[in-house]
């Protein structure tokens, strides 16, 4: 049965998945690359974005998992772009990630404001739209078929559809810094643990890496 999934997501300490004040020029706000900055060293990225090279190690394992199997992505509108309020007619923004983005499937953009589909190079489309984590879900994996869905950030998409007990398997990255402010993941999300088993590796770059996997229903109904 396809599955839900989030990979190589980056929390500080703190629980912060993104800083505050997004721009066009630094799309992670006052975090800069310091969330990021272990995946930016792995091979997996390099491959996507160049240049050539770049670490065979644990962080690359966990990194490559990424898009294995994944017919289908849903983002938050902050991880398309910074912009806010209503789209406006002479914006012609198409993602950070250049003509041809990495994820070569629908991807699924949670949006209050109406948008037509921007399609890329590579097999990617943007599709726009506004609704529930389980509305979005229903047309995401239509889209995908026998494929997974991938949940792909921000913070705010992640931490709604855990609410919404969406997500089968979860990659979180927790990189030893604090920032002290911006977007957490994990307000209103007390007890989500009990809902998973749960396994960490730790890295040589120092970061953490856990990896949530979905318990059955019926072994949260007895308490097993």
């Amino acid at each position: 049965m396809p599955l839900v999934r989030v990979h190589n997501f980056s929390i500080s300490l703190d629980g912060f998945g993104t800083g505050e004040d997004l721009t066009f020029e630094a799309p992670f706000g006052t975090a800069g690359q310091r969330l990021t900055k272990w995946f930016l060293a792995t091979s997996t990225f390099r491959a996507m974005f160049g240049p050539a090279g770049g670490g065979v190690g644990v962080d690359n394992a966990f990194a490559a998992r990424w898009n294995e199997g994944v017919g289908a992505e849903i983002m938050g509108r902050a991880k398309f772009g910074p912009q806010t309020g209503p789209w406006k007619d002479d914006d012609d923004w198409k993602g950070w990630w250049g003509a041809e983005p990495p994820f070569h499937t629908p991807c699924f953009v949670l949006s209050h404001h109406p948008h037509p589909p921007l399609t890329m190079e590579g097999g990617t489309t943007f599709h726009f739209l506004d609704a529930t984590p389980e509305e979005a879900l229903r047309v995401a994996q239509e889209a995908a078929g026998d494929l997974d869905v991938r949940i792909g950030g921000g913070p705010t998409t992640v931490r709604e559809f855990l609410a919404a007990d969406l997500i089968d398997v979860m990659h979180l990255v927790v990189v030893p810094i604090v920032l002290g402010r911006g977007v957490r993941l994990w307000d209103g999300l007390e007890g989500v643990e009990e809902r998973f088993d749960i396994e960490t590796v730790a890295s040589p770059s120092g970061v953490v890496h856990l990896t949530f996997q979905r318990r059955p229903r019926d072994r949260d109904a007895h308490g097993a």
